[in-house]
């Protein structure tokens, strides 16, 4: 029987990269549903060549077009935020949440209601509302696996251990494209040139995000809910090669790290297939860049953002929350070149020390509406800050 596929968020590049594994096997899967928010011309194509059972277009303007296009299709289309559980009567085998930012929210809290295994790419989700997406996966049965290489990483490191066995967790970072850049000249750096990342194909927003370790700082937060260890054993540093994607010392002297290829098709693959994936074709390890593994600090005056932490752990529980709709905002602005790429991290900084942002910082978050309510908050407080 085939295995039940929802892709959500399929035109993006983690969506695309879980279509080009399922193409090589599609014998053995089917496709009931797929979303995306804008890019309607690429939905349709993935929805004709895959024989979509379901879309989901987000933006309603498209609704009609994309229904239009596929009239000689069986794919039923929908349009909005619209009940997965009304579309899927019966649970699917395996869900991706790829959907970038707190737009992912949504889909992912639906999907755990009608899949058997929910595959999370979509770290915003996991930093803003674990806890109520944990609940749900129990109420549901419904397992969570990691997909972002530094998680997925862990999660095969240390599935056998408890937090007792552990010293320390090490993150690593590649240091994006500014890594040798001179501090005074990341003053002047353009949305192009922050968006080309040496190792990775991404997205623009993770590529930003990337290029001032912004992403490190949420990967860190997500590790915290993830995984039940003390938040204080977790540590970045870099790495400029994305060879190795997280290194775990142990108590008993062992350190044990997970190397492979900047290829997310490979986290991806061992999530779908349980770990048995067959990437015999894959190409090899470059020997010559494994003989030139580097590893070394953060510099914290290049990347302040790791001062978010400290002052994160330092005041409520909505602070991550509400930093991640705050940096949403910030990258949107840096791309449309209404603030400069240092003003990113700046502007968060000032953020997490205002009197007024502390002290919503500890209000409780009840539900998925309050999540939207403080996010909403944080959007505007940091025009306020950021836009003069």
């Amino acid at each position: 029987m085939k295995k039940r596929i929802i892709i959500l968020g399929s035109t993006g590049s983690i969506g695309s990269s879980t279509l080009n594994i399922l193409e090589r096997d599609l014998s053995n899967f089917s496709i009931t549903l797929l979303t995306a928010n804008k890019n309607y011309k690429k939905l349709i194509k993935q929805a004709k060549k895959f024989n979509a059972e379901n879309i989901i277009i987000k933006d309603k303007k498209y609704f009609k077009y994309i229904k239009n296009e596929l009239r000689n299709y069986k794919t039923k289309v929908y349009c909005g935020n619209i009940s997965l559980k009304k579309i899927i009567k019966k649970k699917v085998d395996y869900t991706i949440s790829a959907i970038v930012g707190i737009a992912g929210l949504y889909y992912t809290i639906e999907a755990l209601k009608i899949t058997k295994i929910l595959a999370i790419a979509n770290k915003e989700s996991i930093v803003c509302a674990w806890n109520i997406i944990y609940n749900l996966s129990l109420k549901y049965k419904t397992k969570i696996l990691p997909v972002d290489s530094e998680h997925f990483s862990i999660f095969n490191l240390t599935k056998d251990f408890s937090d007792n066995d552990i010293e320390e967790i090490l993150i690593t970072a590649s240091g994006g494209p500014f890594l040798d850049t001179p501090l005074n000249k990341l003053k002047s750096i353009t949305p192009t040139q922050a968006t080309k990342h040496p190792n990775w194909k991404m997205g623009k927003k993770i590529s930003i995000d990337s290029a001032n370790l912004m992403n490190k700082f949420f990967e860190l937060i997500e590790a915290t809910k993830l995984f039940n260890i003390n938040p204080k054993k977790y540590k970045i540093i870099i790495h400029p090669q994305s060879y190795v994607h997280s290194i775990i010392r142990f108590k008993n002297g062992l350190i044990k790290m997970i190397l492979y290829n900047t290829d997310m098709e490979i986290p991806i693959s061992n999530t779908i297939y349980g770990f048995k994936s067959d990437f015999s074709n894959i190409k090899n390890i470059n020997v010559e860049k494994l003989n030139q593994l580097t590893f070394k600090k953060v510099n914290i005056k290049k990347f302040p953002s790791i001062k978010l932490l400290n002052k994160c752990f330092k005041i409520g529980k909505l602070a991550p929350i509400m930093i991640n709709a705050a940096n949403e905002e910030l990258v949107s602005l840096f791309l449309k070149n209404k603030i400069k790429f240092l003003d990113i991290v700046n502007s968060l900084l000032k953020l997490v020390d205002d009197k007024e942002f502390k002290k919503v910082s500890y209000k409780k978050v009840k539900n998925v509406d309050d999540i939207y309510l403080y996010d909403n908050w944080a959007r505007l407080k940091i025009h306020n800050i950021s836009v003069k």
